[in-house]
């Protein structure tokens, strides 16, 4: 596969909607400490840098492209942290709605859920255990 400098190297990058890139950007770089990485036009569109190899687009409303509303949820996004509870801290402390306070699952997750500015719920996670999933009542189907 080529690199691109002007795009993001993940596999995978969610393009997530607001009303306001900027203002997003500035939340979630406050809120999570991600980094903005490339900055395309004034308020268009911006890809950030999640840790070490994660990577999404944050882009404006346009045509048939809108933030959440409505209380309506498309999506979740999971974000893998070494310390949820300074993660959550963090995130309400820069204004993030609290959904779930962190909690500690049978299969070894410990994860909360919070809502930025524009409405995108984050679930922040850590692994606090390693669980095989049939200990839960999960089924194995292939190695990751």
């Amino acid at each position: 596969m080529h690199t691109n400098r002007s795009a993001p190297p993940a596999t995978i990058s969610p393009v997530l909607i607001y009303p306001d890139v900027r203002a997003a950007v500035e939340f979630l770089e406050a809120a999570f400490g991600f980094g903005e990485r490339v900055r395309i036009g004034d308020d268009h569109r911006a890809q950030m840098r999640a840790g070490e190899d994660g990577s999404f687009v944050v882009a404006d409303v346009r045509h048939t492209q809108v933030a959440p509303s409505g209380g309506v949820v498309t999506q979740l996004i999971k974000f893998r942290v070494p310390d949820v509870d300074a993660a959550f801290g963090r995130a309400r402390d820069a204004g993030a709605r609290v959904l779930e306070e962190p909690q500690t699952h049978v299969y070894g997750e410990r994860s909360c859920v919070v809502e930025d500015l524009a409405g995108h719920r984050w679930e922040l996670t850590q692994t606090v255990r390693d669980v095989d999933p049939e200990e839960w009542g999960g089924s194995a189907v292939a190695p990751w």
